[in-house]
């Protein structure tokens, strides 16, 4: 029988941050399992008969302390009276079809460990939750037909499209694992888009009415820069480097100084859009802006929030709200764009790769070795320039929105 570790409780727990198994004590080999892409889980580590078994009692923060404990008691009762708790729960399953909503939940526990956050699980199952498991979620995956499709995407279709393009694009997903595992035969997925619903729906460009984010014009960023610069406070410093980095407001907030090496930024794969790790080249601006950002000891973050936190993801907005200015920091990205294209000779492909955007097809993508990092540090160099040296004129344009 494992040893009983140090007790934790609620508040130690939910501070639990590094990859690996932490034991919580209370109950013989009770841990939560915290892997790499951030998802967290109970675990119960016992012996099962000769074998070591990992039994899963649930994801966290949906079963609490107290929740994981019960269901570890109780597991550990069940082995010591001769049952198997995982052949049990294996025999349970095979007795219930596999209904949509079945292999939906299947899907996403497989699946949850390789995604970025458990924000992207939430999504998965709200979403599903919503829309579809009402249509036909007790529905037996193999008579999932088009119709259901259908019925689940079309009455939001128009008024909530980009959700619906999402939910159309899980269902597909979930019926093709279902066909992988011989739920359901094999062949057109009736949830596929271009020659099956494309013919039913109007395309999502045509009905699409998301607003592009709010971007300030390139004749007033300099106004803004030295407006920005004035303003006291890590959120400023933030969304300052976020300016001259033309970087995601979700990197900057969680951005650490073991990331920076001189005159670089590496930013590691988990904090990136596409998952891929990306270097940034800092330009002389940026490195003085980074050292006169105060170093608090035993804190990482480059812009550390309340405590040992990062910034909120809320934080630069309410920034920009403070200033009165019409934009949001997403939008800074579109004035480092439009800059780009309209005021300088620098190739679109190097700045569509300073924004870490994918450049050109897959099979360009296969051949290009290198990331354009010289060129991009010309790029981002310019771009410091323009921010911070007063137009020749001498007239500064001023901000809309400023009363």
């Amino acid at each position: 029988m494992p040893k009983i570790a140090k007790v934790l409780g609620a508040l130690e727990v939910k501070r639990l941050s590094e990859p690996k198994l932490h034991m919580v004590g209370t109950v013989p080999g009770l841990g939560l399992s915290i892997t790499k892409a951030g998802a967290r889980s109970w675990i119960l580590r016992t012996t099962v008969g000769a074998r070591r078994s990992d039994i899963g009692l649930g994801a966290y923060p949906a079963v609490t302390l107290a929740e994981a404990w019960t269901r570890a008691r109780d597991t550990l009762t069940k082995i010591r009276n001769g049952v198997d708790p995982v052949a049990e729960r294996r025999a349970r399953q095979e007795l219930s079809p596999w209904t949509f909503k079945r292999c939906a939940e299947t899907y996403i526990t497989g699946h949850r460990d390789g995604w970025k956050n458990d924000k992207h699980r939430q999504q998965w199952e709200n979403t599903l939750e919503t829309y579809v498991y009402p249509i036909f979620g007790d529905k037996h995956v193999r008579d999932v037909g088009k119709p259901d499709v259908l019925a689940a995407i079309e009455p939001n279709w128009t008024t909530k499209n980009e959700t619906m393009v999402r939910v159309r694009n899980r269902i597909e997903m979930v019926l093709s694992w279902a066909a992988q595992r011989g739920y359901r035969p094999e062949g057109l997925n009736p949830a596929r888009w271009r020659g099956n619903l494309d013919a039913a729906l109007p395309r999502p460009s045509k009905v699409n009415n998301r607003e592009s984010f709010k971007a300030i014009p390139i004749s007033e960023a300099y106004a803004f820069m030295q407006r920005l610069k004035a303003i006291e406070g890590m959120s400023a410093r933030a969304l300052e480097f976020l300016l001259l980095t033309a970087s995601r407001s979700g990197a900057v907030r969680l951005a650490t100084w073991s990331e920076i090496e001189g005159d670089v930024w590496n930013i590691p794969a988990e904090h990136m859009k596409a998952s891929r790790a990306h270097r940034v080249p800092l330009s002389p601006a940026a490195v003085a802006l980074l050292d006169a950002v105060p170093r608090i000891d035993g804190i990482d973050y480059i812009f550390p929030g309340r405590g040992d936190k990062p910034l909120s993801d809320m934080s630069l907005s309410q920034c920009m709200r403070r200033m009165k200015v019409e934009g949001v920091p997403h939008g800074l990205r579109s004035t480092f764009k439009d800059w780009s294209s309209e005021k300088t000779s620098h190739p679109n492909e190097v700045s569509e790769m300073a924004l870490a955007h994918a450049v050109g097809s897959d099979t360009e993508a296969a051949y290009r070795r290198g990331d354009l990092f010289d060129k991009r540090r010309h790029l981002m160099d310019d771009w410091a320039l323009f921010l911070t040296t007063a137009p020749k004129s001498g007239n500064v344009t001023q901000i809309r929105g400023v009363a």
